[in-house]
């Protein structure tokens, strides 16, 4: 930038560093989702269509950005785990969210098409960001142990109760009612008895949420003269609908927090 007399009103801008050696977590989040879900007419409670289009826009950040570690993501939400000592944009936490998010958004309109098929886009997809720093690999896992268990709660009341229940010719009011103060197991009994479903044989993805991180995968590279391929490891986003609140994930994929305290 040239300097001119005019630049003294650099000094108006507030630095936002933040601190080194702790995990950043990016949460992305859904704005006026409930009204945005009801226009497009997304299924209830769950809609596959929805969530796989969250899933493609956060594979794309991973892809995107080499610091994020891994997303975690439920319903109109991600949160995204980037390495304790990323030097992304200086660590500065207003160009970090901002980017993020931007990217996001901007995925999830040029993905919209995609995956919702015919369903036109009506409404502005936005999404607001925030960035949390957390000291130490324990805490991180129960953030996303919190998130997870978020999503099983969310699903199991908000959605498959609540909504099997609307279905079903109840208010919703009569249905927050019936389900009011209850606890996992009559939701569970109820679901089986009134409406035939089976809570653990719903979809990982609608109980569990999505869990992104990177693995290495054979790639064919460019195929020689005689026909045969030539492959090279590649680096890429796998989706998973996995548990990640007990130690086995953590066991099976330790490159991700391990060794970071």
């Amino acid at each position: 930038m040239a300097n001119s007399k005019y630049e003294y009103v650099k000094k108006f801008e507030v630095p936002d560093p933040l601190l080194p050696s702790c995990w950043i977590v990016v949460r992305i989040d859904g704005k006026g989702f409930t009204k945005f879900s009801d226009i497009h007419d997304f299924e209830k409670p769950n809609d596959k269509r929805a969530l796989d289009l969250m899933d493609a826009c956060a594979s794309e950040l991973m892809k995107e950005f080499a610091d994020i570690r891994l997303a975690y993501g439920e319903s109109d939400e991600y949160s995204f785990v980037l390495d304790k000592d990323a030097t992304l944009y200086g660590r500065r936490s207003s160009k970090i969210v901002s980017v993020l998010t931007s990217c996001f958004s901007s995925n999830y309109v040029r993905l919209w098409q995609r995956y919702m098929g015919n369903t036109d886009l009506k409404l502005t997809p936005m999404f607001d960001g925030r960035a949390v720093l957390y000291p130490n690999a324990k805490i991180v896992r129960d953030y996303l142990a919190w998130r997870q268990a978020d999503t099983h709660i969310n699903n199991q009341y908000n959605t498959s109760c609540f909504w099997a229940l609307v279905k079903s010719g109840k208010a919703p009011q009569e249905a927050q009612q019936i389900l009011k103060g209850t606890l996992a197991d009559f939701k569970n009994e109820l679901l089986f008895t009134q409406f035939g479903i089976n809570y653990s044989n719903l979809p990982e993805q609608f109980k569990k949420g999505t869990t992104i991180i990177r693995r290495k995968e054979p790639e064919v590279v460019k195929i020689l003269p005689n026909g045969d391929p030539v492959e090279r490891m590649r680096t890429k986003p796998q989706i998973l609908f996995c548990d990640i609140i007990g130690d086995k994930f953590w066991e099976d994929y330790p490159e991700i927090l391990g060794g970071q305290d």
